[in-house]
C-alpha cells in the first residue's frame, strides 16, 4: 500500500464505538438500521459536522434520505438523540446531542445491576430457609417462616448475620427462633454488622461465662469452652 494512502487513511480519523452500545442496543429499543444511523451521526459530530442532514447521512448508506429522516425522528422520540441550540458561533444554529443515548445506556446498566442484586437477595433468602430446615431437622412452621421473612424484609438483617445467629444458637444448644431473635436483637443493638464483629463480640462474652466455680473447674478439666446464654442478656 502506498505510504500516502496510509497517511490519508490515518488522518481521516477513527471512531471508537462503546462495546456497551453494541451489546445493549436492542434493549434500549434500537434495530440495526437505527443503530447505524446513530453511529453515522456520531461520526459526523466527531468530524465537526454537528447537524448532518438526512441527505448527508443517506450518501453514506444504502437507504434513502426520506428513510434517514424518519429514523432521525424516531431516535428523537426514543430520547436517544436530541436537537439543541448551538450558540458557539455568531449565527445561531442547531446541533445533535447524543447525551441522551449515554444516559439511556447508563440507566440500562443500573437496572440490570439492580436485578442481579435482587436475585442475589432472593437466592440468599432461599438458601437461609434451607439452612434453617436442615438445622431444625424439619420443615419450618408458617409462624417461623414469617419470623424469618420479618428479619430479612422489615429488620433488614443481612442474610450472612442471620446465618451466624443460627450457628450461634446451634453451638449453644438452643435451636429455636426466640433464642435466635434475641441474638439478632443484641447484635443490632451493639452495632454488629459483619462476621468479624460477630466473632469478636461472641468471644468477648465467652471469656466471661455466667457459671459457678464448680462448673468453671469442670470446664477446665474437660477442656470445654462455655457458651454464652443470649436469653440472659
Amino acid at each position: 500500500m502506498d505510504n500516502k494512502m496510509i497517511v490519508a487513511w490515518m488522518e481521516s480519523g477513527m471512531m471508537q464505538i462503546p462495546i456497551l452500545l453494541m451489546e445493549k442496543y436492542r434493549q434500549i429499543g434500537l434495530d440495526e438500521k437505527e443503530l447505524i444511523v446513530l453511529l453515522q451521526v456520531i461520526s459526523f459530530i466527531e468530524k465537526g459536522n454537528h447537524f448532518p442532514t438526512p441527505e448527508e447521512l443517506s450518501e453514506r448508506m444504502t437507504i434513502t434520505s426520506k428513510e434517514c429522516s424518519l429514523i432521525l425522528r424516531r431516535l428523537i422520540q426514543l430520547q436517544l438523540l436530541k436537537i439543541e441550540k448551538d450558540n458557539s458561533e455568531e449565527v445561531r444554529s442547531e446541533k445533535y446531542s447524543v447525551a441522551p443515548l449515554w444516559t439511556k445506556l447508563a440507566d440500562e446498566l443500573m437496572s440490570e445491576q439492580k436485578q442481579k442484586d435482587l436475585q442475589t437477595v432472593l437466592d440468599e433468602g432461599q438458601d437461609i430457609y434451607t439452612m434453617f430446615e436442615q438445622e431444625f431437622g424439619r420443615p419450618l412452621s408458617p409462624m417461623e417462616c414469617e419470623s424469618l421473612a420479618m428479619w430479612l424484609d422489615e429488620d433488614k438483617q443481612d442474610p450472612v448475620i442471620i446465618k451466624a445467629a443460627l450457628r450461634e444458637s446451634v453451638l449453644s444448644g438452643k435451636v429455636n427462633f426466640r433464642y435466635i431473635d434475641r441474638i439478632l436483637f443484641e447484635w443490632k443493638k451493639n452495632g454488629i454488622r459483619t462476621l468479624e464483629q460477630v466473632k469478636i463480640h461472641s468471644a468477648k462474652f465467652r471469656q466471661k461465662p455466667k457459671t459457678t466455680a464448680g462448673q468453671q473447674l469442670n470446664n477446665k478439666k474437660s477442656g470445654t469452652v462455655p457458651l454464652y446464654n443470649w436469653l440472659e442478656q
